[in-house]
């Protein structure tokens, strides 16, 4: 009697573990930007589609509107920064690095300077050495 009253509250905690995770992916995959694709010709139907709800019901009424059977139309989470989430660290920062005209860099944490090119050139690099001054006036080398 006791193992089927131990066996019962094990199986009912293992339900309720696996209810909990399963909640918590979704509403992990709520942050995420959906498009919706066409399998056979891998055509994209539909892009930005902010969670995974709303991506199922565009997914399902695209199909619908095509006339295309279920297997025929599909959805994924957009790669990348996802910077079309509203609100997030992403599409507010800068890209990291030199601008592609070479006059200004960001680091890290998004605060740009400008770049200071050297007089001597650097044969192993192929260019002038190069850096910029932060913030706080300390010196950093690029290269």
């Amino acid at each position: 009697m006791i193992d089927r009253t131990q066996d019962h509250i094990w199986k009912t905690v293992q339900a309720v573990l696996r209810e909990q995770r399963y909640q918590t992916r979704l509403a992990l995959l709520e942050d995420f930007s959906f498009y919706v694709f066409r399998t056979d010709t891998n055509a994209v139907l539909a892009r930005g589609i902010q969670g995974f709800e709303a991506a199922k019901s565009k997914a399902n009424d695209l199909r619908k509107q095509n006339g295309l059977k279920w297997d025929q139309v599909k959805f994924k989470a957009e790669r990348g920064s996802q910077s079309s989430i509203p609100g997030s660290a992403a599409a507010s920062r800068q890209p990291f690095g030199v601008s592609r005209d070479g006059r200004t860099f960001a680091n890290g944490s998004g605060e740009t300077s400008s770049v200071d090119y050297a007089k001597r050139y650097n044969p192993s690099k192929g260019r002038r050495f190069r850096g910029y001054t932060d913030a706080q006036g300390n010196y950093h080398d690029i290269d």
